[in-house]
């Protein structure tokens, strides 16, 4: 049998910014030194239209609005001030990737864009990558005990379902030190 030659051109590494993503995120870069391929740092702010549909049954939808606009006001004070929350994450995001690049002496990856967009985190995983013509999607999900440690998270999952094209699903060390 021929093996095909794996050419990848083009990686999107999802995160959640907790600190644990960032065991994903040395595999992706590391990917991307080895294939000489540009990397996508993909940061999705999760909506939950469920739980807007019920909660619009208890305020009038400029009430909700406000509150939500109240609540990221309020997280994106306490993080640095105040700019918005995509330009915050964003600029966190160039920082870290920035750092990263010089910790990591012997891996030399290029970042081809830093997104920060609003939405579910599946459809919007699934359609970056396909608007950016990504070859590889690196994700981490947590394993965290007998049952969950036999599943992978349920947004890596529906990611791997769904996706056309191959995704990394790097388990995440658990704050314990597991």
């Amino acid at each position: 049998m021929i093996l095909p030659k794996v050419n990848i051109r083009r990686i999107l590494y999802a995160t959640d910014l907790s600190e644990n993503a960032k065991s994903a995120f040395f595999f992706a870069a590391d990917l991307a030194s080895r294939y000489d391929a540009g990397l996508i740092i993909l940061h999705v702010l999760d909506e939950h239209p469920s739980l807007e549909e019920k909660i619009i049954g208890y305020v009038r939808a400029d009430q909700w609005e406000e509150i939500k606009k109240r609540n990221e006001d309020e997280a994106r004070s306490a993080l640095i001030g105040k700019i918005s929350q995509r330009t915050l994450i964003g600029e966190v995001l160039d920082r870290f990737a920035k750092d990263a690049q010089k910790d990591l002496e012997e891996v030399s990856f290029r970042t081809d864009g830093i997104m920060v967009v609003r939405g579910n985190p599946v459809e919007q995983i699934l359609q970056q990558s396909a608007e950016n013509g990504c070859e590889l999607i690196v994700m981490g999900t947590h394993g965290e005990g007998t049952l969950a440690d036999a599943m992978i998270g349920s947004t890596a999952r529906r990611v791997v379902r769904r996706s056309r094209i191959p995704v990394l699903v790097v388990r995440l060390p658990s704050e314990g030190g597991d």
